[in-house]
């Protein structure tokens, strides 16, 4: 049996867009062909967190708290999101 890999390899500062998919740092596309690639964020300060999530949900987390955000999202909207210090993990 194998063991499962839980630890991330690659790390972005996400930069929020309404408009803009997150892209991979390994990719070199615009982020909008790839909606299937997810990432799990840590948040570096506590806010609200709107997101797109890769089972296409458009949500609000109100009131995150810093630290690991286990949910897969290929979005982090500009608009509803006071989080700070941003990172997608791969």
């Amino acid at each position: 049996m194998s063991a499962q890999k839980l630890q991330a390899n690659r790390a972005a500062v996400i930069t929020p867009s309404n408009t803009k998919n997150i892209v991979p740092p390994w990719v070199n596309v615009d982020g909008d062909s790839l909606p299937e690639v997810g990432c799990l964020l840590y948040i570096g300060g506590t806010g609200n967190v709107k997101v797109l999530t890769t089972g296409n949900d458009e949500v609000t987390f109100v009131a995150v708290a810093a630290g690991f955000f286990p949910v897969q999202v290929i979005r982090v909207f500009e608009t509803g999101t006071t989080a700070t210090n941003i990172i997608g993990l791969w």
